[in-house]
C-alpha cells in the first residue's frame, strides 16, 4: 500500500501517471483508478485501458448489490476453493445505504435501529432471489443451447430500486411505533436515488451496464462530474465496494498465481467525513493485500486525515509515502506522524515540483519525478506546458 500528500500544484497527479504507465508497462501491474477530478482520462487512452464515466447524465449504472465469488485456500489441505459470503456483503451494502440516508447533512437521526432495518431488508433482498453462501444460487437452473451445450445464466441482482419498494411495503405493514419514524425517513430520503422517480442521483439504481475486463492495463472510473460536496464522496465509497467485488476479490489468495493490482483513490480527503466510507477504505486497505493488490492513496489535506483517528489505520497500514512539497500548516502534523527530522521537513517545505521525500519502512530517499518527452503528452494536465514541450 502507498500514500501519497502535497499540497495542491506539486505535482502528484503527473507523479500517479507516471507511475502508472511505467508499473503497466514495465512491471505488468494493473491499476485502476478512482478518478475525482477527470485527470486519468489520456492515461487511459494511451497506454489502451478503459475510461468508465459515471455522471448523471452518463447511461453507465453501477450497482452496489452486485456480488462476486472469491477464491480462498482451505488451511487444511492447502487446495482453494470458490466461496460466497453474503453475510460480508449483505454489511458492506447496508454500510453504504447508511451513507446515503445520512446524505450530506449526515443527518443523526439515522442511528442503529436505521441500520438494522436497512440491514434485514437487505437481506431479504438476496433470500428473494435465492442468493445464499452457496456459489451456485448465483446462477440459473442450467439450460441448453440451441447447439446441445450446458450453460449457465447469471441471476439479476436485487438493485436499489428493489429494495426501496421493500421499503416501502414494510412500512406500510409496520405495527410497531418504534420504527416508524424510521421507516418514513427512509422512504423520504431514498426516493431521490431511485430510477423510477427520477431520482437526481439514480446512477446506482439498475443492473450494473458493464463488467471490468481482466487483463486491462488501466481502468479509470471518472466521477469528476458528480456534484463535489456528496455525490463523489458517495460514489467513491460505493465504487469501493464494488471495486472489491468486481476487480480484487478474482484475484486468488495464491499470490503466487495472483496477478499484480493497484487500485488508486485519488482526492481521498473527500471520504474522511463519512463513516462508513472511512471503515471501508479501512477495510480495504487491510484485505486487499493478501490478494496481491495494493492500494494508493494520494490527497493533498493531511491534516485531514491527522484530525480522523480512524483514518490513520490507512497510513500505518501503508510501508510505502511519498510526500511531495507541502504546506507549512501541514508540515508540523507530517513531522509528529511519520517522525521526520527538521532537515527533511524543511525539504519539504522549500522543494520544487516534481521533488519529494520517499520512506519505504525505515529507509528515507529524496527523488525527482522527471516524466520522459513521450509520457509527458500524457501526465501532464497543464496545456501551456504542454505546447512549450511540443515546440521544442
Amino acid at each position: 500500500n502507498m500514500v501519497i500528500f502535497a499540497k495542491s500544484g506539486a505535482g502528484k497527479s503527473v507523479t500517479m501517471k507516471t507511475l502508472i504507465s511505467r508499473s503497466s508497462v514495465l512491471m505488468g501491474i494493473e491499476s485502476l483508478a478512482l478518478d475525482a477530478e477527470g485527470e486519468y482520462t489520456i492515461v487511459a487512452e494511451s497506454l489502451g485501458g478503459i475510461n468508465v464515466v459515471l455522471s448523471p447524465n452518463s447511461n453507465t449504472i453501477i450497482n452496489l448489490f452486485d456480488v462476486e465469488t472469491e477464491v480462498v485456500k482451505d488451511e487444511i489441505t492447502g487446495k482453494e476453493r470458490q466461496v460466497l459470503n453474503i453475510e460480508n456483503k449483505v454489511e458492506d451494502v447496508t454500510q453504504a445505504l447508511l451513507t446515503m440516508a445520512r446524505g450530506s447533512t449526515r443527518s443523526e437521526e439515522v442511528n442503529e435501529l436505521t441500520k438494522q432495518i436497512i440491514s434485514e431488508s437487505v437481506a431479504e433482498e438476496y433470500a428473494r432471489v435465492g442468493i445464499r453462501n452457496d456459489p451456485s444460487t448465483l446462477y440459473e437452473a442450467a439450460t441448453t443451447s440451441t447447439d446441445g451445450q450446458l450453460f449457465k445464466k447469471r441471476k439479476e441482482m436485487p438493485t436499489i430500486g428493489s429494495w426501496y419498494k421493500r421499503i416501502m411495503m414494510k412500512a406500510k405493514e409496520n405495527t410497531n411505533p418504534d420504527y416508524n419514524f424510521h421507516y418514513s425517513y427512509l422512504v423520504k430520503v431514498m426516493k431521490q436515488y431511485i430510477r423510477e422517480y427520477n431520482g437526481q442521483m439514480a446512477y446506482f439504481d439498475g443492473q450494473s451496464t458493464f463488467e471490468l475486463l481482466e487483463g486491462a492495463p488501466f481502468i479509470n472510473l471518472d466521477i469528476s462530474q458528480l456534484e463535489e460536496r456528496f455525490a463523489r464522496p458517495l460514489a467513491q465509497q460505493i465504487l469501493l465496494s464494488w471495486i472489491w467485488e468486481k476487480y480484487v476479490k478474482k484475484n486468488s489468495e495464491d499470490r503466487s498465481k495472483a496477478k499484480k493490482k493497484r487500485v488508486i483513490v485519488d482526492e481521498a480527503w473527500m471520504l474522511l467525513p463519512y463513516p462508513e466510507a472511512v471503515d471501508f477504505l479501512n477495510t480495504m486497505a487491510r484485505r486487499a493485500r493478501k490478494r496481491n493488490v495494493s492500494l494508493a492513496i494520494i490527497s493533498q489535506r493531511f491534516q485531514d486525515f491527522y484530525e480522523k483517528p480512524e483514518a490513520q489505520a490507512v497510513l500505518t497500514s501503508s510501508d510505502t509515502k511519498l510526500f511531495l512539497a507541502q504546506d507549512k500548516s501541514e508540515i508540523e502534523y507530517l513531522k509528529e506522524v511519520f517522525k521526520l527530522s527538521e532537515g527533511e521537513a524543511g525539504f519539504l517545505v522549500t522543494c520544487l515540483k516534481g521533488e519529494g521525500l520517499l520512506k519505504v519502512g525505515s529507509d528515507t530517499a529524496i527523488l525527482q519525478i522527471t516524466p520522459t518527452k513521450k509520457e509527458f503528452e500524457f501526465v501532464e494536465t497543464n496545456l501551456n506546458k504542454l505546447v512549450e514541450m511540443r515546440k521544442k
